[in-house]
């Protein structure tokens, strides 16, 4: 029986496939989605991937993380760089927390260089596009391992 693993995605990533590829890689979402629950399936995890642009919907899935003790791989995209209730929700989560992003934020403007999520994140990982996610879910496999 595989673990389970919550993959939440913030604002606009439902969006890839308009976005600028060169930041955001070719993939479209409904792709991202299939690439991420490929690569957990190899690393033994069943991977409910959601998005949304709410930031209250985030909250509630991270609540519903919490209760459960699911870990979760997130990228909060924009919510990244301040959204204190994300952070405040996230650090309820009794397993590992994982943030990922497509992109590497401190190679990107200044107003990217600041994540609220990070400092009670597991860990972070940024600048692979969507090898970010597998990377995680690599980390996490050895983390929930231990």
């Amino acid at each position: 029986m595989s673990a389970k693993v919550l993959v939440l995605n913030g604002p606009n990533l439902g969006r890839l496939d308009i976005r600028d590829s060169s930041i955001y890689g070719n993939l479209n979402f409904a792709q991202l989605k299939e690439f991420i629950e490929s690569q957990a399936s190899i690393q033994g995890f069943d991977a409910d991937v959601r998005q949304s642009d709410s930031e209250s919907e985030i909250i509630s899935w991270l609540h519903e993380a919490a209760d459960s003790k699911t870990p979760v791989i997130i990228n909060p995209a924009a919510f990244t760089h301040y959204s204190y209730a994300i952070r405040d929700a996230a650090e309820l989560l009794k397993a590992p927390l994982i943030e990922v992003h497509l992109s590497n934020p401190l190679a990107r403007e200044e107003f990217r260089h600041t994540s609220v999520i990070s400092g009670i994140a597991t860990g972070t990982i940024a600048g692979f596009g969507a090898n970010s996610y597998a990377l995680a879910l690599s980390a996490l496999r050895e983390i929930l391992s231990k």
